[in-house]
């Protein structure tokens, strides 16, 4: 049975979002458990395109060596000796080193962006490829915009890159233009005019612009493919790309059509999905398969009643499969200490150190005297939030609102710094906006909220409010969530969590990688 390999690139093409921005911390944690979900390769970023990215690909990769030595740590870089050198420089301690060089192969781009003839094109291939060669052996070459690109130019520029050494070749559809019958035919006659495919690996990516991304890369697998360049949730440039948890679950369910193996733990699927829309700021759609709230729900008379009486009527797989529990806990105000612990492990964090144990257990504790019953959510949302937590330079006390129809809205908050407690009120056009304005009084931070999100964790009235807040202070970008049975109390948590991550010099500096971003597959 052939093996599938996995390439996540979340860290590159999922970070080229609009409106995403992850630190090199946030990067590490999103590496390391990308790891424990076993993707095969993880795109740690773009190291010419700025300091942080470059000291966050050396980080990931350093950190390969010790913690997942059989992880493929990837550095992106354009057909330019700077790009592959700076590339070599960032992956130099992984254990698994790769260059994954790229240039585009269309006559719109070579025409209208490089402005380079096809024959100059091949060149610049082949002398990136053999550059990446001399400092690593494991060498991609991607052919940008492939699919809209001359077949057989195509088939031209990938037998250069394979005689130059590339190791594996990409076929992008980077502007989501294919559907999946052209994608498999483009792959196949690949395979048919360039019989050295057969000693390398090829692999997919593909854009979701026509809704199309995870349809066109399993075209490809059937095709022939070995590898699938996706990342967690579909984020991506624009639309996004193919989602890994809704690939990775289509081989699975149906490995009665696909027939190939996978080196991806499942179970993990929805607490990495969880992580990457916590540290992104993007939030996953209900509706979002495999991992979407809504994704194993049923509130349709005639679907609850088949459930219960067998599961497999309407679910072709299990919630638990994907690492997903809608059952509630017998957990309560009574349980104890090692019951807790018990539980964490059952829910796969039985790695936490005991100072986030104790943590979590205080946190957990407090939750039972607000709600009717605990929920596995509600734990994952506790660690989610915990895991994520940075040094508390401001911390929140206390915050109080009154508003109603008629009444204009206050908001009375009171934040402990290593100055001592501090109290402040302020009007706004609603509670939240009345609480942020007297936080921001209290630290005269300059805040710019960009953007704010709220959703339920699980389901009832005395269910918790989970806020991600984006914020702009001067030229940082900072993402923050807060945790709740108090929407509001949720919100000032998370705006109070900015001030504690730009405090520890978290946050990412949009301007100096705007100015650098280039395109890529």
């Amino acid at each position: 049975m052939a093996r599938i390999k996995i390439f996540d690139t979340t860290l590159r093409d999922g970070e080229q979002s609009p409106g995403v921005s992850l630190d090199v911390r946030e990067k590490r944690e999103i590496a390391r458990q990308l790891a424990r979900l076993g993707v095969d390769v993880i795109e740690a970023g773009f190291p010419i395109a700025s300091e942080g990215d470059f000291q966050a690909v050396r980080e990931i990769a350093a950190a390969s060596s010790d913690e997942n030595p059989n992880v493929v740590v990837a550095g992106l870089a354009r057909a330019a000796r700077g790009d592959v050198e700076r590339a070599a420089a960032a992956i130099e301690r992984a254990s698994r080193p790769r260059i994954h060089t790229f240039i585009a192969t269309s006559s719109i781009h070579m025409e209208k962006k490089l402005k380079l003839a096809p024959e100059q094109v091949v060149d610049r291939a082949v002398e990136a490829v053999r550059l990446a060669k001399s400092f690593v052996d494991d060498v991609e070459f991607s052919a940008e915009d492939a699919g809209r690109s001359d077949p057989a130019f195509l088939a031209e520029i990938v037998t250069a890159a394979i005689d130059a050494g590339a190791t594996v070749v990409n076929v992008p559809d980077t502007v989501g233009y294919m559907t999946p019958w052209e994608y498999g035919e483009l792959v196949r006659g690949l395979f048919d005019a360039v019989p050295a495919l057969a000693h390398v690996d090829v692999s997919t990516h593909c854009h979701d612009d026509l809704g199309l991304a995870v349809a066109n890369s399993l075209a490809g697998v059937r095709a022939g493919a070995t590898q699938v360049e996706c990342t967690l949730n579909g984020i991506g440039e624009r639309a996004g790309n193919a989602s890994l948890e809704e690939i990775v679950m289509a081989l699975e369910t149906r490995k009665d059509v696909w027939g190939h193996e996978l080196g991806i733990d499942t179970r993990e699927l929805y607490r990495t999905s969880r992580m990457v829309a916590l540290m992104t700021g993007m939030v996953v759609p209900p509706n979002k398969a495999v991992v979407g709230d809504n994704a194993f729900s049923h509130e349709a008379g005639i679907h609850q009643d088949g459930v219960l009486k067998a599961v497999e009527t309407y679910e072709i797989m299990s919630a638990e499969t994907v690492g997903r529990d809608a059952g509630v806990l017998v957990m309560g105000k009574h349980s104890g200490r090692a019951a807790f612990r018990r539980t964490l492990a059952d829910l796969g964090y039985g790695e936490l150190e005991a100072e986030k144990v104790n943590a979590l257990f205080r946190q957990f504790k407090d939750l039972c005297d607000r709600k009717a019953s605990v929920t596995s959510d509600d734990i994952r949302a506790l660690v989610d939030a915990e895991t994520t937590r940075v040094p508390e330079t401001y911390r929140l006390q206390h915050v109080q609102f009154q508003s109603g129809t008629g009444v204009t809205p206050v908001a009375t908050v009171r934040v402990a710094t290593d100055t001592g407690v501090h109290e402040q009120a302020a009007l706004g056009d609603g509670p939240v906006d009345a609480a942020f304005q007297a936080i921001e009084r209290i630290t005269q931070v300059p805040l710019a909220l960009e953007s704010f999100e709220l959703r339920s964790v699980g389901h009832g009235k005395d269910a918790l409010g989970e806020v991600t807040v984006r914020v702009r202070s001067e030229d940082r970008v900072v993402h923050a969530r807060g945790l709740s049975t108090d929407v509001v109390e949720a919100a000032a948590k998370a705006y109070v969590e900015v001030l504690n991550k730009l405090a520890a010099g978290l946050g990412r500096d949009r301007t100096g990688d705007d100015a650098t971003a280039v395109s890529a597959p």
